[in-house]
């Protein structure tokens, strides 16, 4: 379905609840401002409809959550089957039935089917929190504490996390008390055919530091939906082999057939050693994993009866149920085939856009940017932030990526219409030949 605007944008109800978050959220978390934000009441499909009855089109489905579609029917129905029964277990001590059935799930869809082998299972809250677990992994298999990433990356706001993170703007404020065990290098774009200089800094960089892991997104998301030369992560594969190192991806962003392929790293045609996965692993509920193969998860030791690394709420039932339909949507066929028509649409509809300040449409399936520019080059981040506010006016959610805001991300649903890629792509064009000149 198309927008349907009715009322002001934001309505009154959303004003009334962004004053009463203004009074009660620490200020740091939800941007506020006179036409920003509008307030989520119900969603289905693409579409998400406001407090005051607006009815968006959602080009991001909730941070690339919901590529099966908001409130899809059978996580909906694993969710409130689920619910009638068991709401919480004891993860690390009773757990429920389904922590065994999604570890032996994951291990099914990765390692296995990568033929490598079983892989072993940390289930967490966040992906933010796989990675940590990743990163704790590769200390106590390597013994060694360092760890390799790439700037313009995204891997979560855990200090740990966020000192491999690849974005400023995030790590900055907190350089003081995150650890220094994190070098980074910066990450190659597509168009960078020569990886010669990449490999020496790699390589410099294992001969100088403890190096226990290479940490990479295999497409690099909030970066700016930047694609590597595909002989990267090959590249990543072939050092990690030779100085003995481990190849942690976080796929976190990429996986479930966002990128056209189940996961991303198989369009690369390398098998990795631990992989982290969250967002639409569920497709709504804060659930997310670190899956290795079983013999690097085996340097954890056995437990005592004090788990080394665990929390509260570890293997929730809830979200384990909603992970499980989940796997199981995105496994069939016509599912996959349907994220990679999508993606192929929608790449076509926006390289069809004519615009001086467009300089790159980039991405894999249905995980894009358009990159915006000055007529000098330099990028055009208030561009992006005007065309997301005017396209929100006319019932479009949209949201900007890269370090320098200037990318408009798009990470729909996979059942995105052709009439609402039609409609998408009028408004951008719209918006790319007014705006500009309205903003600085």
């Amino acid at each position: 379905m198309l927008p349907e605007i009715t009322t002001p944008i934001p309505g009154p109800q959303s004003r009334h609840l962004a004053d009463k978050l203004a009074r009660y959220e620490t200020r740091t978390v939800t941007y506020l401002a006179e036409n920003f934000p509008i307030f989520w009441e119900r969603a289905e499909g693409s579409n998400v409809w406001d407090v005051d009855g607006n009815r968006f089109l959602d080009l991001t489905s909730a941070f690339a959550v919901t590529g099966l579609g908001h409130s899809a029917p059978a996580v909906q129905s694993a969710l409130t089957a689920q619910a009638g029964t068991l709401l919480h277990a004891m993860g690390d001590v009773h757990p429920a039935r389904l922590k065994a059935d999604l570890c032996e799930k994951l291990s099914a869809i990765t390692f296995e089917r990568w033929n490598v082998g079983p892989g072993k299972t940390f289930l967490t809250n966040s992906g933010s929190e796989a990675v940590e677990a990743a990163l704790k992994t590769a200390l106590l298999w390597s013994g060694k504490p360092g760890v390799l990433s790439f700037t313009g990356a995204y891997h979560g706001l855990g200090y740990g996390a966020l000192a491999a993170g690849g974005l400023p703007y995030f790590r900055d404020p907190f350089r003081a008390q995150l650890g220094q065990f994190a070098v980074q290098i910066p990450f190659p774009a597509a168009e960078d055919s020569d990886l010669k200089a990449t490999r020496q800094q790699i390589e410099q960089a294992l001969h100088s530091h403890e190096i226990g892991c290479i940490l990479v997104e295999p497409v690099q998301g909030r970066g700016g939906e930047i694609v590597p030369p595909h002989a990267f992560l090959t590249l990543l594969r072939e050092i990690c082999d030779e100085y003995d190192v481990l190849l942690i991806l976080d796929e976190i962003y990429t996986g479930f057939n966002r990128t056209g392929k189940l996961f991303a790293c198989e369009h690369f045609g390398i098998v990795l050693d631990v992989i982290c996965l969250g967002k639409a692993l569920t497709g709504g509920f804060p659930l997310a994993a670190c899956v290795g193969r079983a013999e690097i998860m085996d340097a954890w030791p056995s437990s005592p009866g004090e788990a080394l690394h665990t929390s509260t709420m570890l293997g929730n039932p809830l979200g384990c149920a909603m992970a499980l339909a989940a796997i199981d949507e995105h496994l069939k066929p016509e599912v996959m085939r349907q994220a990679r028509m999508a993606g192929n649409r929608l790449r076509e509809a926006l390289q069809s856009l004519k615009s001086p300040f467009i300089r790159q449409v980039r991405g894999l399936g249905s995980m894009l940017g358009v990159e915006l520019v000055r007529e000098n080059g330099k990028p055009f981040g208030a561009l992006s932030v005007a065309i997301m506010l005017r396209g929100l006016q006319d019932g479009l959610i949209l949201l900007g990526g890269g370090p320098e805001g200037n990318v408009l991300s798009f990470s729909p649903s996979f059942y995105l219409t052709e009439e609402e890629i039609v409609f998408v792509r009028e408004k951008l064009q719209e918006y790319l030949i007014s705006l500009p000149g309205s903003v600085s």
